[in-house]
């Protein structure tokens, strides 16, 4: 502890060096410029002296700036904003002045109007340049929150109402996106992560848990944050009803996958009361909400102008931190993508074109946000956070699961996690922080690349079609490619694979290892008669070939040379699929009952000894059908709550778990289930069921909800202050009105609020 306070320190000295060094190189800069500015004596002096100069002005400047402007701006509180405005300019040339007079020997003189100028220029040069070298430094971007929550608490007055139910421990739940339970064991063995090692050693537990056959985040998170999985049979699939493809990842899509399955549990989702949504593909209920893919969709002057964007970045510091990381991230993409292609490194896929961008993206600008409106969260006293960070899965699926790449990006969200908990220590209420996964990563050559062949190609062939001569490549259906396009109100589209045209060609869809092929023209679902009349060589073509592990068509599940296994049949699949792990008969089994399972379901090939498999799309890095550790994410959970007994068996469970998790708090996370509902351990949650009287959040004001005031920018940032200049420390009494970013939810009465 006392060498990371001396490291803090070091840093923190080295940034008010640099920016004194910028400050008088402008200083001079601007002498050799400006005919009213000088830095020397009447009878001249040398380079040396003049640079002396420079650095003594320079310097009192900054101090004065430090020291005596914010009690000119807390004094001036009453000003008009309008007058305060040209003020600011006024004081700040008057500040220069005086700095200036300070210099020995008068060797500093200028105008007054030139010192106005001279004042604005160094203010923007030293705050620039305060918050680039602040780029990396968590704790620098953790005092400005702190600094922002305490002016929101104290704008509103020591006559605020505590928030309802403050006192009871709160539930952050925060998603680290395809981290499998070996890697996260392994990254803490290896301190890779030393905060979640740290939390382990402390009392945490962690278990892994099983996903459904469609192990991706489409199904996880529905199941987790909305209680069912029911009829989501992968990421993408055709629905011969709407003739329309569902994609997980489309705002269109998530919207109704959430419509159904809250019409299906008749529950709003887990974060139906005083919950926050940040950053997942559906809203579990809540009414704060940013950067939630389901309600992107909707179009209207709310979303376009307060989305967690704009009030993320509506903070100049914010935007400069992000920026130049986002700028330094594409750059170590396209760096590790070049050395990937020196070493010959085996698999790899294409990582050209916009996926430096893309990845920056979701590495950078998804985590920052989300992270900032989990921090505001907190601060504000939510019951319920639920965020997911994607980071590790965009790079793993173009990385590899293991390696360098994904190392780094394991550190960086291990860094974030470290900032959460910091802040969670000043949240006005205390915080259980609960890690999970919503599925984990498989390695493999793509499909593609280890038989020159797309399945696509390979189906074709199988029905007699002709097949392009050219093999062509299935796009990524990585998340951070659609909340891309959602953010910039673009629509997320797959070309002809959206809305398939009529005609008796099968659509085929590719979910990481899973493929879905769908024959439109045959009412329902086909049965294996129908399949085999109308192309007698397909089924035994994709059977038998060396890179398909096992088929379902019609409740019978195909193997290589000629296996069968019917599902009513005890014992036969279990048999037939022991190689794909525990449960995978039970979870083929299942999704032969979903309404809109496809024709033909296929599985990649997998291989135990090595845990690898072939992504039908171009993945070297996959999840989304059986198979290795793509089917095992973790669960982690403080030792306070309660155990949830054996390994869970699908997102339902895990969302049992985290409903039972807030129903042991003394307070109304969520509605109490009713009679006879399922509860998610036979008697851990149901003995407290009946003792929690419902009290309403509390509610904002329009003005307590109100954006930031410039000024409070300014401060916060340290714009027009020659630096970082507020001395105040960390508050333990935050705002009780809302400080993150939201997008209002489908049909619910949200609240808009910005940072």
């Amino acid at each position: 502890m006392r060498r990371g306070r001396w490291r803090s320190t070091g840093n923190a000295l080295v940034r008010v060096v640099l920016v004194w060094a910028v400050s008088t190189l402008t200083m001079l800069a601007l002498a050799g410029i400006l005919p009213d500015f000088r830095l020397q004596s009447d009878d001249g002096d040398s380079i040396t002296q003049i640079g002396l100069t420079a650095a003594w002005g320079a310097g009192a400047f900054g101090l004065l700036s430090a020291l005596v402007w914010p009690l000119l701006v807390r004094a001036l509180l009453l000003v008009p904003a309008l007058v305060l405005g040209l003020l600011v300019f006024f004081l700040n040339g008057s500040l220069l002045l005086i700095a200036l007079r300070l210099i020995p020997d008068g060797r500093g003189e200028a105008a007054p109007e030139t010192a106005v100028v001279v004042a604005a220029v160094m203010s923007a040069v030293a705050s620039a340049t305060s918050t680039a070298l602040a780029v990396r430094d968590d704790e620098a971007y953790r005092r400005r929150l702190y600094r922002l929550a305490d002016r929101r608490r104290r704008r509103q007055g020591p006559g605020a109402a505590p928030r309802a139910g403050a006192a009871v421990p709160g539930l952050l739940v925060l998603q680290l996106d395809g981290v499998g339970h070996e890697v996260l064991r392994e990254a803490c063995d290896s301190a890779l992560m030393p905060t979640v090692a740290g939390w382990l050693e402390r009392g945490h537990r962690v278990t892994p848990w099983r996903t459904d056959w469609s192990s991706q985040t489409g199904a996880s998170q529905l199941g987790i944050l909305h209680g069912s999985t029911f009829d989501v049979p992968a990421f993408r699939w055709y629905e011969k009803d709407t003739r329309e493809v569902m994609v997980c990842n489309r705002p269109t899509s998530a919207a109704e996958l959430q419509r159904r399955a809250i019409e299906r549990t008749g529950d709003g989702g887990l974060l139906t009361l005083d919950g926050a949504s940040r950053g997942n593909l559906f809203s579990g209920g809540a009414d704060q909400l940013a950067l939630v893919l389901s309600v992107s969709a909707r179009r209207g002057r709310a979303n376009r102008s307060r989305s967690g964007y704009f009030a993320y970045f509506s903070d100049p510091a914010n935007a400069v931190r992000t920026a130049l990381s986002f700028v330094a991230d594409a750059v170590r993409e396209v760096v590790q993508s070049l050395r990937a292609r020196i070493r010959g490194d085996r698999p790899r896929v294409s990582r050209g074109g916009l996926y430096p961008l893309i990845r920056a993206f979701a590495t950078v600008v998804e985590r920052d946000v989300v992270v900032a409106a989990v921090i505001g969260d907190m601060l504000a006293g939510r019951s319920v956070i639920y965020a997911d960070l994607v980071a590790y899965d965009e790079v793993a699926h173009h990385s590899g699961p293991r390696g360098r790449d994904t190392d780094q990006v394991l550190e960086r969200l291990d860094r974030s996690l470290a900032m959460i908990a910091r802040v969670a220590e000043h949240a006005p209420r205390p915080y259980r922080i609960v890690l999970l996964s919503d599925h984990g990563q498989s390695p493999g050559e793509t499909f593609l690349a280890r038989y020159g062949l797309t399945l696509k190609d390979l189906v074709r062939a199988g029905c007699g079609l002709p097949v392009s001569r050219k093999a062509g490549r299935t796009s990524s259906g990585a998340e951070a490619r659609a909340a891309v396009l959602a953010a910039l109100h673009r629509p997320v589209e797959e070309g002809e694979e959206a809305r398939p045209g009529p005609g008796s060609d099968p659509v085929v869809l590719a979910s990481g290892n899973l493929a879905l092929i769908s024959f439109p023209d045959v009412p329902g679902r086909a049965s294996r008669a129908c399949i085999e009349r109308m192309h007698p060589a397909l089924l035994a073509t994709l059977a038998n070939h060396p890179g398909v592990g096992f088929l379902l068509v019609d409740g019978v599940v195909l193997g290589p040379g000629g296996a069968e296994a019917r599902l009513d049949a005890p014992g036969e699949a279990e048999e037939l699929l022991a190689a794909f792990g525990p449960g995978a008969a039970e979870a083929v089994r299942r999704t032969d009952a979903f309404p809109h399972v496809a024709d033909i379901m296929v599985n990649s090939a997998y291989d135990p000894e090595t845990g690898a498999v072939h992504a039908f799309e171009e993945q070297i890095g996959s999840h989304g059908g059986l198979g290795g550790e793509q089917g095992r994410p973790f669960l982690m959970w403080p030792a306070e709550l309660s155990d949830p007994g054996e390994e869970p068996v699908g997102a339902e469970a895990v969302h049992q778990v985290l409903r039972g998790w807030l129903e042991e708090a003394d307070g109304p996370q969520v509605p109490v289930a009713a009679p006879g509902k399922k509860r998610w351990a036979a008697g851990a949650a149901s003995r407290d069921a009946g003792r929690y009287a419902a009290a309403p959040p509390a509610q904002e004001t329009e003005q307590e909800t109100a954006q930031v005031s410039a000024e409070e920018i300014a401060q916060v940032s340290g714009e027009g202050t020659g630096g970082e200049t507020s001395r105040e420390g960390p508050q333990n009494s935050p705002p009780e009105g809302p400080i993150g970013g939201i997008l209002p939810s489908g049909g619910l009465s949200a609240r808009d609020e910005t940072r």
